[in-house]
């Protein structure tokens, strides 16, 4: 019995190992901030593919100016006024290290065009930094886990 507790000691601090390494996954819900008015937008969940790599779509819009049901009325191609609840909006990004992913894209449903993407997952696990880029400039926006 007394070994028992024993193992028992010495296998908390793993334990607490495994739990960091579960929260420095970006894998989740993730509450969309707006950058410019810092308003939440939508929930997008964040899903590993097949392939390895990460992708998103979202789940929920919570603030939209063309309502719940809102339609990618800017997009082209096959995202062309398909509802944007349910559309993937992050795709193919390839872990860097355990925090870093980059070599995505991301679509804004808003404006219908696509950028390079790239996330960090902040120290604690409850933030994302997301950055859309063209060429050199990029905006960033920080989700929040939900």
């Amino acid at each position: 019995m007394r070994n028992k507790l024993i193992a028992t000691l010495l296998a908390l601090p793993l334990l607490g190992l495994s739990m960091s390494a579960m929260a420095a996954d970006a894998t989740g819900r993730w509450k969309t901030i707006d950058d410019e008015t810092g308003k939440v937008k939508s929930i997008v969940e964040i899903y590993k593919t097949t392939n390895g790599t990460l992708a998103g779509k979202v789940v929920e819009l919570v603030n939209s100016d063309k309502g719940p049901n809102a339609v990618c009325d800017k997009c082209s191609g096959t995202n062309k006024n398909k509802p944007i609840k349910g559309m993937v909006i992050l795709w193919n990004l390839k872990a860097q290290d355990a925090t870093h992913w980059a070599g995505g894209t991301v679509l804004d449903p808003a404006k219908g065009k696509t950028y390079k993407s790239k996330i960090e997952l902040q120290a604690g696990g409850n933030k994302l930094d997301m950055d859309g880029c063209i060429s050199f400039i990029c905006r960033t926006q920080t989700w929040v886990r939900e």
